[in-house]
């Protein structure tokens, strides 16, 4: 809902770009006001069937230290990542940043320590998520 103020979203060392492209898609499909890449730039792809950066602002940084920097000031980070604060009783920040790692490592340790937050997704099989996915449930709750 608007009443929420703003959020972005972004990946930090991607895996699979196709997967960086339904998320990018879901974004937009869920009111993202901006999309970010840390470490690996985004390549267009075929899963991303709106052309999202066309439509919201796509910001792609080099490492951690460059996002720090570009964050937006009062929003609140949030890392998607396993051990945090259940979906289902998380409360969304007003203005808010969520940050999700690679499939196969997830958010650096040093990342989630820096965030504001931390949230999971709780799952009855196989703890991780596709990135895609995880993304859409958070971005869906919100």
């Amino acid at each position: 809902p608007s009443s929420l103020g703003y959020y972005g979203i972004g990946v930090m060392g991607a895996k699979t770009q196709a997967n960086v492209g339904t998320l990018w898609r879901s974004a937009y499909q869920l009111g993202a006001s901006f999309l970010f890449t840390i470490g690996q730039r985004y390549r267009a792809q075929s899963t991303d069937t709106v052309k999202a950066p066309t439509r919201i602002p796509l910001f792609e940084l080099d490492d951690w230290e460059a996002f720090a920097k570009f964050a937006p000031r009062g929003a609140q980070r949030v890392a998607v990542e396993m051990g945090g604060v259940p979906l289902e009783e998380f409360e969304h920040p007003h203005d808010a940043v969520y940050i999700l790692g690679s499939e196969d490592n997830g958010v650096p340790n040093s990342v989630v320590r820096s965030c504001h937050h931390v949230v999971s997704l709780d799952s009855e099989r196989y703890a991780s998520y596709n990135v895609a996915v995880a993304a859409s449930l958070v971005m869906y709750d919100r």
